[in-house]
């Protein structure tokens, strides 16, 4: 059966187009499942939120917003829509968080990282952004990327071969999991189309299409 949702990534946290000829509370099962599925992905992540596709009322958008929170770690900071006065008021406010959240524990970052630039984390870190060639992200957990990898990753650095690297376009010049290596030879390569997810098997780095494993549901764009 044919989902009657779709997400998307943006850059202050996701789009969900909504089937305008669903019934709504076919929709609202159909979010619990997707994001109970994908939680490992999500993780404890706070984001604005858009829906697009259908009109809905206010109690449906809080209905909406509790089926994914109720499902997943995901808090919902606020709604967003095409009003650009809305848009800049919510993303100042997730600005906001973002950075208090980055002060007190390390975990998000929102902004592009450009040469030079180093990001440490004690734990699993999201940057909500792009990672250009010269950049540095180095955590002792996951490194999720809401944007394109084009610089160095060093996911479970204290050599936790578990850890997972998330980005929505990879093309990185270095990933490194645990004690595990794995250098790109040609700047900017792409490993494959759409969101990847890298982990080490048999001893080695590999990629993944994020569609076959635990966001086989999900449609970024």
């Amino acid at each position: 059966m044919r989902s009657t949702i779709m997400i998307k990534g943006n850059k202050s946290g996701m789009t969900i187009y909504l089937d305008p000829n669903a019934p709504f509370a076919q929709i609202l099962a159909d979010l619990e499942k997707k994001f109970r599925e994908s939680a490992k992905f999500w993780g404890a992540v706070q984001m604005a939120l858009a829906l697009e596709g259908r009109s809905l009322t206010p109690e449906e958008e809080f209905q909406v917003a509790n089926a994914i929170m109720d499902s997943s770690q995901v808090e919902i900071l606020c709604l967003i829509d095409q009003n650009g006065e809305q848009i800049r008021r919510c993303e100042h406010a997730l600005n906001e968080k973002l950075m208090e959240l980055s002060a007190q524990t390390g975990k998000f970052y929102k902004g592009d990282l450009h040469r030079g630039d180093n990001l440490d984390s004690e734990a699993s870190i999201v940057v909500i952004g792009d990672v250009n060639h010269g950049a540095r992200i180095t955590a002792k957990g996951n490194i999720i990327v809401l944007g394109e990898l084009k610089g160095s990753v060093y996911a479970g650095c204290n050599g936790n071969a578990d850890a997972v690297v998330v980005a929505l376009d990879m093309a990185p010049i270095q990933i490194r999991i645990g004690n595990f290596s794995s250098r790109i030879g040609e700047k900017n390569k792409r490993l494959g189309k759409g969101p990847l997810l890298a982990v080490v098997e048999d001893g080695a780095i590999c990629t993944r299409s994020l569609k076959k494993s635990f966001l086989h549901l999900l449609n970024f764009h």
